[in-house]
């Protein structure tokens, strides 16, 4: 990936440091070495994911057959205030509940263990459907409007 923009970069001729790298561009080596703490190994494919998983836009969806991702997130999470909550794909029956719950707090989740397909009601939150009421940020999970809070973040994990 790093080579690639590095090709466009010199096809436009866009000036360049030689060492350019997305750890060096988008990193920061304090909150790098904190991941490592939480169990992110410190190779640079881990980094470089750890650099997506907190610069993304949307919610991101790790592919993880060793359960390094889910194992890191939910260690990272475990000293977020409200610690972050954990949600089975196979558990459609409450899963909603618990993120009706979560949102308006704040609440990291992590739905772990997702198959080839998601729950419908979940596209709003995965498409981050939000509408401005008042001066309230809402989102409709199922048939209910629920409040959203910008410390809101969600995880989502797969072995597949």
């Amino acid at each position: 990936l790093e080579e690639s923009w590095i090709m466009i970069l010199d096809e436009l001729e866009v000036p360049h440091s030689d060492n350019l790298s997305m750890r060096a561009f988008l990193g920061d080596d304090v909150k790098i070495r904190e991941w490592n703490v939480y169990g992110l190994p410190n190779d640079s494919l881990s980094v470089e994911n750890g650099i997506i998983l907190n610069s993304c836009r949307r919610w991101p969806l790790m592919i993880d057959p060793q359960n390094q991702a889910n194992n890191f997130i939910k260690k990272y999470g475990a000293d977020h205030d409200p610690p972050i909550g954990i949600l089975k794909a196979s558990d459609e029956k409450t899963m909603i509940k618990q993120l009706e719950i979560a949102i308006p707090m704040g609440k990291w989740m992590l739905l772990e263990k997702i198959g080839e397909k998601l729950d419908p009601s979940l596209d709003p939150l995965l498409q981050q459907q939000k509408v401005k009421k008042g001066t309230n940020w809402m989102m409709k999970l199922g048939d209910t409007p629920v409040p959203y809070s910008e410390d809101f973040k969600f995880f989502m994990t797969t072995t597949l």
